[in-house]
């Protein structure tokens, strides 16, 4: 569980980072005119969608990370996603600004948002899924961080649950958006967004200590050698 217990605290922590930046997609969720117990049943629907596209997408890289059979190979894919993220924090914003999406990538990107701005219309239940569905396959940087966890989680089913525990910790922030949706500004989410570099710094650091095996529960649990996917107590 203590994997789990790390995904669920990324997805919490970064919650922070859904709002300012994917933020605007639950505040503009078609329930301002809802009753209350219809918005509660909205966001859940909605983040319900959001849960299963990451689960999926666990599912999927999970499968790659089940090619590394050994606790070395492990560990060192652990290590080496947070040194990945410490370091995209202090690469220069020239050369980032410099990195450009392909034709393919934003065409993807473009057919996502067509289809969002169709779902948009109406707040019928499955419409609120679908919403929340799409969402998750929106590029993000922190859900690029859980992928990371799920291809170091060792197999498909490991990195599925690692994604859907992710997603249950983004779960409570996310809902909130939606109900106060009318009552969060652009300023605070702006603010929200300067946290995020800090996010990241602090989950990289909890990538390298898991990598380190240094036996501490929840943090950086001992990895058993000869049985490299069952994490010892």
């Amino acid at each position: 569980m203590e994997n789990y217990s790390i995904a669920f605290f990324i997805g919490l922590l970064g919650s922070l980072h859904c709002v300012g930046m994917c933020g605007p997609i639950a505040f503009a969720l078609p329930l301002k005119s809802a009753t209350n117990a219809y918005k509660i049943l909205g966001a859940l629907i909605y983040n319900f969608g959001r849960i299963v596209t990451y689960a999926s997408l666990g599912l999927v890289f999970g499968f790659f990370g089940q090619g590394i059979k050994v606790a070395s190979s492990q560990q060192f894919l652990s290590i080496g996603v947070g040194l990945i993220l410490i370091l995209s924090v202090f690469l220069p914003y020239q050369w980032l600004s410099n990195i450009h999406p392909t034709g393919i990538i934003t065409s993807y990107i473009g057919k996502i948002k067509q289809q969002l701005g169709l779902l948009f219309q109406s707040s019928k239940p499955s419409n609120l899924f679908l919403i929340g569905l799409l969402n998750g396959f929106l590029p993000c940087g922190l859900v690029y961080v859980a992928i990371g966890g799920s291809i170091a989680s060792g197999n498909l089913i490991n990195g599925a649950l690692f994604m859907f525990f992710f997603g249950l910790g983004t779960l409570p922030l996310m809902f909130l958006a939606v109900q106060l949706a009318n009552f969060i500004s652009v300023a605070f989410r702006n603010k929200i967004r300067k946290f995020f570099p800090i996010l990241i710094i602090i989950i990289g650091v909890l990538f390298i200590l898991r990598g380190l095996n240094l036996n501490i529960p929840y943090i950086s649990p001992k990895i058993n050698v000869e049985r490299p996917f069952v994490q010892d107590c």
